[in-house]
């Protein structure tokens, strides 16, 4: 169209293979196609800075198409590139627990059932390290499969069983009911595999599973939301006190991760939108 003026419109047509006719529609239409695409970026640029700039292609295509309109990932991926809008990288996972040791070790009944649809009925759990300037303090959570919902979390600065595994699987029985007979899984750590905690698990009437020795797939859901806490919150931040690194991760769990931000594996839902579908599906 710049060109219009320099050249004849007939001959350019000719050149390009393109009707006079449709040359003069598309002209037409050019700034009102323009002024779509410009509401559509403002639209990504929003959805990324209300995610804490955290989704990707992916989940803003999610979050469009389900409230407005509709866009390919890879239009979208294109135009983040375009707008410069980039989410932070995920990280290798680093295994934290101790699975040398002599105490006896829980057959794997998960067997990799992640998908689930039933409140309460298995969990998932694991450990990870968060640097706290020279020293390291300790993340423990609790996951329901149903809806992934972290349901109990502790953080400590010890490995203790006592202040990891058990302060958070006591925090996730004060949170949500369980089903007779949960399922349990974790990997092969010494704290699970404690006298103290099978004994907790017991007195619940809970089911323990483990994961396989060396098999890190057969906790992949534990272990994801490690990858994604840290990519999207904590690795953003230098903790001076095991005080900020709790500020940071209540602020992530409870104010992002649990009631706000979706999740592909719920179908575009966040774990309370998918808590409150299934709660519904019960009772219907």
């Amino acid at each position: 169209m710049e060109h219009a003026n320099i050249f004849p419109v007939k001959k350019m047509c000719l050149f390009l293979s393109v009707s006079k006719s449709g040359y003069y529609q598309w002209r037409l239409k050019a700034p009102i196609l323009s002024k779509n695409k410009e509401k559509e970026n403002e639209e990504i640029r929003t959805i990324f800075n209300s995610s804490r700039r955290t989704y990707g292609s992916p989940r803003i295509a999610e979050k469009m198409n389900r409230e407005t309109q509709k866009l390919s990932e890879s239009t979208i991926a294109r135009r983040m590139r375009d707008l410069g809008l980039s989410p932070p990288l995920k990280k290798k996972y680093k295994n934290t627990t101790d699975s040398k040791h002599d105490k006896a070790i829980s057959p794997n009944i998960l067997n990799r059932k992640f998908k689930v649809e039933e409140l309460g009925r298995y969990w998932v759990s694991d450990i990870t390290y968060i640097r706290v300037q020279h020293s390291f303090v300790y993340l423990t959570t609790v996951m329901d499969l149903a809806d992934r919902m972290v349901v109990g979390w502790s953080l400590s600065n010890n490995m203790t069983d006592q202040d990891t595994v058990i302060a958070a699987f006591n925090k996730a029985i004060e949170t949500r009911p369980i089903s007779p007979d949960l399922v349990f899984h974790s990997d092969r750590g010494s704290q699970y595999a404690s006298n103290d905690f099978r004994d907790l698990l017991a007195s619940e009437k809970c089911i323990q599973s483990m994961s396989r020795k060396g098999n890190c797939w057969d906790n992949a859901v534990a272990e994801s939301f490690f990858k994604t806490i840290k990519t999207e919150s904590l690795y953003r931040f230098k903790f001076k006190n095991i005080e900020q690194v709790y500020l940071a991760i209540f602020d992530y769990i409870d104010g992002w991760y649990n009631t706000v931000r979706i999740h592909s594996s719920l179908g575009g839902k966040s774990p309370k939108e998918m808590a409150e579908y299934l709660a519904l599906l019960k009772s219907a």
